[in-house]
């Protein structure tokens, strides 16, 4: 049976904007107050897309969330109608301006947040199992999770194939995919994954709200994750991230590390204990023959790329993508910033020289999206499915030449060239960004949220 990975990027919302909300992300808060254009950050998006699949790499879409979030703003004691809520939060003062970009936050962008998922080769009732993050680490992208549930309830609603489960209890922060990695020779093969965290949930250390700098995923909800997809606990690894690396502005796992099928690529910072990615090498050998320590594995040392470099440039937040099964040969779409940081341009033409996998180094530009602090890796969440599998998969969402010109039009349509931090109070984007994603739904065939 055939398996391919899809990657399902985040279409960026109508909201778009620069509110510097992402403590401990550097990009976000040096932002902060910028003006935003929400088409050309969707337009890049879309354009992202199109070259992957142009590579030969599946995609689909996800929808964006409506923003404003009207109950948010309600239970802050704003008022009733969008108007007055807008209006009201406007005046509140600092607080609710910051009330306001919460709940105009377009984060559910980011799809890599979205869920963590296994393959169903991987399970223990062989169906793939999808565990909605609860983001509850951060106030603007703890409101994703009840409209992502339904949403992924419909794509995924097929019981034979999958199992959609609703996020963690709050207490235990989990912040999906970003944090988690399948290693595997092919991907039809069994494989290992690698869950990433800052902490454990009794230590409370670095966990301040007020910290621009904590551990933002739990060991308990990754081990949690584990068991509730049934994952065999020898096919699984379980790693801390290093305080020097979250110190560094490396709050989530892929802005550190990536891997996909049998590479992955990591700086040696990305951990705490100094043999963790030996040790993920030697599991992986030992128990589904998943990696070659020689040839898949590629580190890139402190001195090579400094932390500090490695965190402005987002080389990590690279995907890694198959480009052709029988070659076995990978290609590392790279954020344009890369080209712009001397150490980080010289990590990849030392990957490209070295006798690897990787034999293609392409640049994408989603600039928009970088300065919020989210690379081509955030904007996907990779879903391993069967043939069979992805013909269960609800609603139009899957890429085709036709479905990419719908959208590139729908965004000239609909979004705006520029928005200020004062526009998110304009009750007239609250109604375009409605009117835009009721056409959105019945484009992408969703039920209403």
């Amino acid at each position: 049976m055939t398996y391919r990975e899809y990657n399902f990027d985040g279409l960026v919302g109508p909201t778009h904007n620069y509110a510097g909300l992402g403590s401990g992300n550097l990009a976000s808060m040096a932002s902060k107050d910028h003006v935003s254009s929400p088409k050309a950050a969707a337009l890049e998006g879309l354009a992202k897309m199109k070259l992957l699949a142009e590579l030969g790499v599946p995609q689909a879409v996800l929808p964006p969330q409506r923003r404003p979030h009207l109950g948010y703003l309600r239970s802050c004691g704003y008022g009733s109608d969008p108007a007055e809520l807008l209006e009201n939060a406007a005046k509140a003062g600092d607080e609710g301006r910051r009330n306001l970009a919460i709940a105009s936050s377009a984060s559910a962008m980011w799809a890599a947040n979205a869920a963590t998922v296994s393959c169903s080769n991987d399970t223990g009732d062989d169906r793939v199992h999808i565990t909605i993050a609860n983001l509850s680490s951060q106030r603007h992208r703890a409101l994703e999770s009840l409209e992502r549930l339904r949403v992924f309830q419909h794509l995924f609603e097929d019981e034979e194939f999958f199992e959609v489960h609703p996020p963690l209890p709050s207490t235990l922060p989990d912040e999906g995919a970003a944090n988690h990695t399948r290693l595997a020779r092919w991907h039809h093969d069994c494989g290992i994954s690698l869950f990433a965290f800052g902490r454990a949930s009794a230590d409370h250390s670095s966990t301040s709200a007020t910290s621009r700098f904590f551990p933002r995923q739990v060991k308990e909800a990754s081990k949690a994750i584990a068991e509730q997809h049934g994952l065999e606990p020898d096919s699984t690894v379980f790693v801390r991230q290093s305080a020097q690396a979250i110190a560094s502005g490396v709050f989530h796992n892929d802005v550190i590390c990536v891997g996909s099928e049998f590479v992955l690529l990591a700086h040696e910072a990305a951990f705490a204990a100094h043999d963790a990615i030996a040790e993920i090498v030697t599991i992986g050998t030992r128990r589904v023959s998943v990696l070659d320590r020689d040839s898949h594995l590629i580190v890139i040392s402190e001195d090579e790329l400094p932390l500090t470099d490695a965190v402005r440039s987002y080389l990590f937040n690279s995907q890694l993508v198959e480009l052709s099964a029988a070659a076995s040969a990978k290609a590392l779409i790279y954020p344009a910033e890369c080209d712009e940081v001397p150490a980080a341009k010289a990590a990849i033409e030392r990957i490209l020289r070295e006798d690897n996998p990787i034999t293609q180094a392409i640049r994408v530009d989603v600039r928009q999206s970088m300065k919020n602090g989210g690379g081509p890796a955030c904007l996907r969440l990779r879903v391993v499915l069967s043939d069979e599998e992805r013909a269960a998969v609800r609603g139009n969402v899957f890429w085709t030449p036709q479905l990419h010109e719908t959208l590139v039009d729908w965004v000239n349509r609909h979004y705006r060239d520029h928005l200020t931090p004062a526009d998110l109070a304009d009750v007239r984007l609250y109604h375009e960004s409605e009117a835009a994603l009721d056409e959105l739904r019945e484009v992408l065939q969703l039920p209403v949220i």
